[in-house]
């Protein structure tokens, strides 16, 4: 943290931990080799990579075979859904279904296969933000392929029922994969235990580099490369692998198993008094999204009469960064389409605002918070109620 700027976007990134920032400087000084070459330097490298990959298989409970790292969280779902797709066309299992709320990496893979000839069925979810199983029995037909439904929620931090949707999934013969991009390093994960067989992460979000994350893939599960070349990545992702940005995925891995997860606790008590302060000062809010099935770092609350692109500037202006949302879509003024999917009004989908903690902030940061919300979302309010000036006036 600085001293310029409370950082509560941590759904969008995370800063890097000084621990990953030293095992990435030492591997870009010393392990230079091509880890698809044979001799010592080139091992050394291979050897980093297969250290990164055992500390990301023991986050997951999986085994390192398993793991096949890509460029970051929207690539691996990519892989998922596309890898998937392409591996059971053959068998005329050509349809797909994913909840509504699902990042646009999913959603806009989707629509791509759509044009290509696969059939598409997005769940709707209900006022809490959340996918109801029964609601995906029903979308299922004996040509699903795959069902993709996220762990949590970026936006609204929603946790999903992803067990019993996997198991339907499985009963009707289809593949199931998960987003868990925002539960990795927040939740204890055992891949076994959620039924998965796809399930894709990203080091920027648990305090790792930007441009790197991974699939696990289970073993078994049929996938078609979608990069092809080399035979890096067991034939599942051609390309020399970036040993620098996996070792801090990997450093990344072991400082969530060490520390991070453990410190969730304390992050969630902040998002509670976060929560009290702003409902208990500032007319006219509410919480979206279900209050007990989050992830324990996630708030995301409309402000009536607030349009929220005004309130984030106000508060970046006053040093506090939070965002409107999803940061793939930031800056787009459209409506959230979570919040849409939630039944909730064009107003309503408007004005809310995500406030997203990590392992460096403090009571004190969320206390300053509380302290210059009523001020900034009264002066909003103000300019709403006066309007514009007659033209004559300007």
């Amino acid at each position: 943290m600085t001293d310029s700027l409370i950082y509560l976007d941590h759904n969008a990134t995370t800063p890097v931990a000084p621990d990953v920032a030293d095992a990435m400087t030492a591997a870009l000084r010393t392990t230079f080799g091509n880890p698809s070459s044979v001799h010592t330097d080139g091992q050394q490298a291979k050897t980093a990579l297969d250290e990164a990959r055992s500390a990301v298989a023991r986050l997951l409970g999986a085994e390192p075979t398993e793991i096949v790292f890509t460029s970051g969280g929207s690539e691996a779902d990519n892989l998922a859904i596309r890898g998937a797709a392409e591996a059971l066309a053959g068998s005329g299992r050509r349809h797909l279904v994913a909840s509504a709320i699902e990042h646009e990496a999913v959603l806009q893979t989707l629509k791509a296969l759509a044009k290509q000839g696969w059939t598409t069925t997005l769940v709707g979810v209900d006022a809490s933000g959340v996918v109801a199983p029964e609601r995906v029995a029903e979308a299922l037909t004996d040509h699903t392929a795959l069902v993709s439904v996220m762990h949590a929620n970026n936006e609204i931090g929603t946790i999903q029922p992803v067990a019993d949707v996997a198991r339907l999934a499985h009963a009707r013969g289809a593949l199931f994969h998960t987003d868990a991009v925002q539960t990795v390093g927040k939740l204890p994960i055992d891949v076994r235990a959620l039924g998965a067989d796809l399930l894709s992460l990203s080091a920027h979000k648990l305090n790792g580099p930007k441009g790197v994350g991974a699939l696990w893939v289970r073993r078994g599960t049929r996938l078609t490369s979608q990069m092809t070349g080399g035979k890096q990545e067991r034939n599942r992702r051609a390309g020399t692998e970036n040993v620098p940005a996996i070792v801090g995925l990997g450093a990344a891995a072991r400082l969530a198993l060490d520390s991070g997860l453990a410190d969730m606790a304390r992050v969630a008590g902040l998002r509670a008094r976060l929560e009290r302060g702003v409902l208990d000062t500032v007319p006219g809010t509410m919480v979206n999204g279900d209050p007990d099935r989050r992830i324990a770092n996630t708030s995301n609350i409309s402000f009536d009469r607030v349009e929220a692109e005004s309130l984030l500037i106000a508060l970046d202006l006053d040093g506090v960064g939070v965002s409107t949302g999803s940061a793939c879509s930031s800056g787009a003024l459209e409506p959230s389409h979570v919040l849409r999917a939630m039944g909730f009004s064009p107003h309503r989908t408007q004005n809310s605002i995500r406030f997203s903690l990590g392992l460096g902030n403090t009571a004190e940061e969320v206390d300053r918070v509380v302290a210059v919300l009523p001020g900034i979302v009264e002066r909003i309010r103000s300019l709403t109620r006066r309007g514009p000036r007659p033209a004559a006036a300007r």
